[in-house]
């Protein structure tokens, strides 16, 4: 499939919708006065969206895919996690991921290479960078990924940046003939051949840095949960199994 150079405008709005914001809806006074307060304010505070949170008086703030607390004057800016005791669910965590999931789910995976029947238990995306160590012994076991029943969806993130040599090699792997050869080879050590065409290199990276990866490999679960580092296969499928069973009612 051909790249469609559209994903940038649907991060755009996903920042919005997955907060479950309706375009439509009456502004709340309430939030409209800490959206207010916060541009008062030094820095670069520019929130994607403003929520009320369950705790009377503080409010959600969305940027990207970091939630952070704010009083309802504005003064007050909170960055942390939000535990129900009761429950003992991370507020903070759960709402993260909703948004972190539809924003990689909106790429789409014909904007993806990817590992793995349709057909398997779990999918995973993995934001990868070529030349590091951790992706290479992720990749080399891909096939095992795959028996265990998890389908891996791969997305770019050169570590050093689009201009890296590593960044260049994404490109290259993406505009070849065989991008899943080109990516197993890249991840061997082999030289490919330097190629340029319409990809989403750059997107995939951007949209790294929203959902908060700090480095690669970094795993996004099927819920939105992000957990980085390399996880090994068998490991990796108890752990999806187990929280597969915990969404069930």
């Amino acid at each position: 499939m051909r790249y469609r150079p559209s994903i940038s405008a649907v991060l755009l709005l996903l920042l919005v919708l997955a907060t479950g914001v309706s375009l439509a809806a009456a502004p709340d006074p309430a939030i409209e006065k800490v959206r207010a307060e916060l541009s008062k304010r030094p820095g670069d505070i520019s929130p994607d969206s403003i929520e009320a949170s369950p705790v009377p008086g503080l409010y959600e703030v969305l940027i990207g895919a970091r939630l952070y607390y704010v009083s309802a004057d504005g003064r007050y800016f909170i960055q942390g996690q939000m535990t129900d005791i009761e429950t003992g669910q991370n507020l903070t965590e759960a709402k993260v991921a909703q948004a972190r999931k539809k924003l990689i789910d909106a790429v789409g995976e014909d904007n993806m290479i990817i590992f793995g029947d349709a057909g398997l238990k779990h999918t995973i995306s993995v934001f990868t960078d070529i030349d590091c160590g951790y992706c290479r012994k992720l990749h080399s076991q891909i096939d095992e990924y795959n028996k265990q029943g998890i389908r891996v969806r791969y997305l770019f993130y050169p570590r050093a940046g689009l201009n890296s040599d590593s960044g260049r090699k994404a490109v290259s792997v993406w505009c070849a003939d065989d991008r899943k050869k080109a990516l197993s080879e890249a991840k061997q050590g082999k030289t490919l051949a330097p190629k340029n065409c319409a990809n989403p290199v750059a997107d995939h990276y951007a949209l790294g840095q929203i959902v908060g990866v700090t480095g690669t490999p970094a795993l996004v679960l099927e819920n939105g949960e992000l957990l980085p580092g390399y996880i090994p296969p068998a490991r990796l499928r108890k752990l999806l199994d187990s929280k597969m069973a915990e969404q069930k009612p």
